[in-house]
C-alpha cells in the first residue's frame, strides 16, 4: 500500500474519524484524524490526513493541524435525519503535497457521530478556493466517528 496519511494513530481518542479503507486503487479518497477535547475549556487539539487519488496523476495529500479554539460542539443535534454530536474545528494545513493547496491555508471540519444505535456519521472538509480540490463530505457505512457529548 501507498505510505501516506502516516499521522500517529490513538486507541480510544477523545474525538476521532476515519473514512473507508486506505486508496489500493486508481481513484478513490480518504481521511482520517483523531485529537483531544476539553468541552469546558472549549479547546480542542489534534492532526487530521486527507488524501484524493486520481487517474493519471500523483495523489494529493494534505495534513491539518487543529487550532486549538474548540468554534461549537452540540449534544442531541439532528443531521442526516438522525440525533448526534457535532463538533465544528478550524483546521490549518501542516502539509502538502498538492500544489494548489498552500501550508498555512484555513479551513474548517464538521464531525457529526450519531447515537442511539443508528449509523448515518458524517465529515465535512471545507476549504476556500487555492484548497477547493479537499472539500469533500463523507457520509456512509465507511464513516466511523467519535464526537464526546457535552
Amino acid at each position: 500500500p501507498p505510505a501516506y496519511c502516516s499521522i500517529p494513530t490513538v486507541n480510544s481518542p477523545p474525538w476521532g474519524f476515519h473514512v473507508g479503507e486506505q486508496i489500493t486503487g486508481a481513484t478513490g479518497t480518504y481521511a482520517h484524524g483523531h485529537g483531544n477535547i476539553s468541552l469546558s475549556a472549549h479547546t480542542v487539539s489534534g492532526v487530521i490526513c486527507q488524501v484524493d487519488r486520481v487517474r493519471g496523476a500523483p495523489d494529493r495529500q494534505i495534513i491539518l493541524s487543529v487550532d486549538h479554539h474548540l468554534v461549537s460542539a452540540v449534544h442531541g443535534a439532528v443531521l442526516l435525519g438522525v440525533p448526534g454530536n457535532v463538533m465544528k474545528i478550524d483546521v490549518r494545513v501542516k502539509s502538502s503535497t498538492d500544489p494548489e493547496c498552500a501550508v498555512g491555508t484555513s479551513g474548517e471540519v464538521t464531525i457529526f457521530a450519531s447515537y442511539n444505535g443508528v449509523h448515518r456519521d458524517l465529515v465535512q472538509l471545507s476549504f476556500p478556493a487555492a484548497c477547493r480540490r479537499h472539500n469533500h463530505r463523507y457520509t456512509g457505512l465507511g464513516v466511523v466517528t467519535n464526537v464526546p457529548p457535552e
